[in-house]
């Protein structure tokens, strides 16, 4: 049984890369041999939409036919039982890394033949991964997250990836903490007290729900 995590934040040891961290201390524990990995350790495209993978008789099996250093990491991913992804939100939307990640992990597993469509629901895929996506963000309360359409943005890249993988859950993290010292930075808008003490309640809890989250993708995997 294999997992593997993927940061697609910028930061390693901040929000987004400590919830993943709990995530796959939750699926270790649960039997599952744990891999993370930081794709902002190195330069990638997103989709070039060469269409290689949809070529007839095309022997890519569901894998990015552009080779360049992301490849190695699309390899796991598809090798993966589990994949777990995390990122924080820029203006409403995972960063420009995950998005890539995104787009070429997924296009290729996806049919345009009506045949496939009609059956397997759009795969070219036959294999069942049991992914998530995990989001960190600094938007404060829920009505705002409402308010910004976040939940039918997240929705589109779960329904997707449940489309293609055959399974995916969503896991939000809100109102995280930005900077180490506030004082330094031009953010009047945010409050460090308050902040600081929506952290120290609310995060411990969130990478509580990741860990049970890691845990959780194993024993359903193990179980089908």
């Amino acid at each position: 049984m294999k997992a593997l995590f993927v940061n697609g934040s910028p930061r390693k040891n901040w929000n987004t890369h400590k919830l993943l961290e709990s995530a796959m201390k939750g699926a270790s524990e649960a039997g599952a041999e744990t891999e993370l990995i930081h794709i902002y350790d190195s330069a990638f495209k997103g989709c070039i939409s060469c269409f290689a993978c949809k070529i007839k008789n095309s022997k890519t099996n569901g894998l990015c036919a552009f080779k360049d250093s992301l490849t190695p990491a699309l390899e796991k991913a598809l090798n993966s039982d589990i994949v777990v992804m995390g990122s924080p939100i820029y203006f409403s939307y995972p960063t420009a890394g995950m998005r890539a990640f995104l787009e070429r992990f997924m296009f290729p597993v996806l049919s345009y033949n009506v045949k496939d469509m009609t059956g397997d629901g759009g795969r070219a895929f036959n294999k069942t991964i049991h992914t998530a996506m995990i989001y960190s963000m600094g938007m404060p309360t829920e009505e705002m997250i409402k308010e910004s359409h976040y939940p039918e943005i997240f929705g589109e890249n779960e329904k997707f990836l449940k489309l293609l993988f055959g399974y995916s859950e969503t896991l939000c993290s809100y109102n995280t903490y930005q900077f180490s010292d506030y004082s330094r930075y031009d953010v009047a808008e945010f409050i460090e007290p308050m902040k600081a003490k929506y952290r120290d309640e609310q995060f411990p809890k969130d990478l509580q729900k990741a860990y049970e989250l890691g845990k959780r993708l194993v024993e359903k995997a193990k179980g089908e």
